[in-house]
């Protein structure tokens, strides 16, 4: 029961925290193009800002998440989730003061030199805390709940956004990220676990979550752990040290690049299509998350125990391929409403690579192992943008080559289904239960 409530604190900052984020996600596109373009329903300096911040997100995340997880291995993951906790308030502060477009450029700066530190960590450092606090056979269920829980945040953020005026949203969002880093700081209790525990007796950290009987590839293996920020060539020995952590490194880039792409594009595809305004995209962005909040609080901890990680993240990817082609084919308003309900299981992608990952690391590795996912995925949100960026505003002009203004999008599915295509003969860690131990 204590486990289960220091992930209940876990919890209620992770939802304040995203709630703030996101609430701000339906008033950008309008607040960016009346800053650079107004009066106007396409302007490609908004989406080259747009693929360029979040190139640069991208690349900032590659360094800094990796070495922020394994610090946390280190000195703690409350420690460490302070710094997400807190520099995200400056972005949203600037906008809530103003939105002139020298306030606008000013955001566009702080943002995304925040981001680079806030959005990859926040995510690496929470699902290691969870890896922590929950055994490996409950992992699984956990992390849905966890991702659950941010898409609530999600959706509570886009309805506050869907009511309220833009002033108020952003004055809104600074209280609420304000309010997420008071209560970690004051409630949230670091773990015992990680690197503290496991070096007073690191083989028998080591005997209850590891060695099947077989001695075969697969058995989870466990490395050293590091006693300096890691290097590329340490994540490359971590990311080959199994075929499992290989694979999942590969579906998470290729996901990670069809996802970006597609958030590249779409609001845009959107407003340059039909004329999409803010309240459009908040009607949008509810029905993603609320489908996404449920399916991750109660569809992944029914399936999981059923069909097992694999099978699951298979099933979720093909989802994924399928809400990415029925958007760039949208020849309705309403379309991508019914693109949008695919996420119901599509969101499962990332708790299921988590889940897949975690169980193949040692106690004292998580934030090591989920710091590297999450590097991979900045990867891919650096190289997705320099695609997908020119591709959407070149469709999406009057100088465009044959008429499909989705093209863009369409090429995000293709990169959803290279992933899908690498997931098929990926293997999850087999878990011990306790009367095998």
């Amino acid at each position: 029961m204590e486990e289960l409530a220091e992930l209940g604190h876990l919890l209620v900052f992770a939802f304040l925290f995203f709630f703030a984020t996101f609430m701000v996600g339906p008033v950008m596109t309008d607040v960016t193009m009346e800053a650079l373009c107004p009066g106007r329903d396409e302007c490609s300096l908004a989406i080259y800002l747009t693929g360029l911040q979040q190139a640069v997100t991208g690349l900032g995340a590659l360094v800094v998440t990796p070495i922020v997880g394994n610090l946390s291995d280190r000195y703690g993951r409350k420690a460490l989730l302070a710094i997400p906790a807190t520099v995200s308030i400056v972005p949203l502060g600037i906008l809530a003061y103003d939105r002139t477009k020298a306030c606008f450029y000013a955001y566009y700066v702080t943002k995304t030199l925040t981001a680079m530190v806030s959005e990859g960590s926040m995510q690496c450092l929470s699902l290691a805390y969870v890896a922590d606090r929950v055994p490996e056979t409950r992992r699984a269920a956990a992390f849905g709940v966890f991702s659950g829980v941010c898409t609530a945040g999600f959706v509570f953020g886009t309805i506050a956004a869907r009511f309220l005026p833009v002033s108020s949203t952003f004055q809104v969002s600074v209280v609420a990220a304000v309010a997420a880093a008071v209560y970690m700081r004051a409630f949230l209790q670091e773990t015992d676990s990680g690197a503290s525990s496991c070096s007073r007796d690191e083989e028998a950290c080591y005997r209850p979550l590891c060695t099947p009987s077989s001695s075969s590839e697969e058995a989870s293996p466990r490395l050293p752990p590091l006693r300096k920020a890691p290097s590329l060539s340490a994540m490359a020995a971590l990311l080959t040290s199994s075929s499992t952590f290989s694979r999942a490194a590969v579906v998470t880039f290729f996901h990670g690049l069809g996802e970006t792409g597609l958030l590249t594009a779409l609001m845009y595809f959107l407003k340059a299509k039909f004329h999409y305004s803010k309240n459009q995209y908040a009607n949008l962005l509810l029905i993603i998350g609320i489908t996404g909040s449920l399916s991750q609080l109660t569809v992944m901890p029914l399936l999981v125990p059923k069909l097992g990680e694999q099978k699951l993240l298979i099933i979720a990817l093909i989802a994924s391929c399928v809400h990415g082609f029925l958007y760039s084919i949208a020849w309705s308003f309403w379309v991508p409403y019914l693109a949008a309900s695919f996420v119901i299981l599509s969101l499962l992608v990332t708790p299921c690579i988590r889940s897949i990952v975690s169980k193949k690391a040692g106690p004292f590795e998580q934030g090591m192992v989920q710091g590297c996912i999450t590097g991979i995925s900045s990867t891919a949100n650096l190289i997705s943008p320099l695609i997908f960026t020119p591709l959407t505003a070149w469709f999406l002009s009057e100088t465009t080559p044959f008429n499909f203004k989705g093209f863009s999008i369409a090429c995000s599915g293709f990169a959803t289904l290279v992933a899908l295509a690498m997931s098929i003969n990926m293997r999850s860690a087999k878990v011990q239960q306790p009367d095998e131990i």
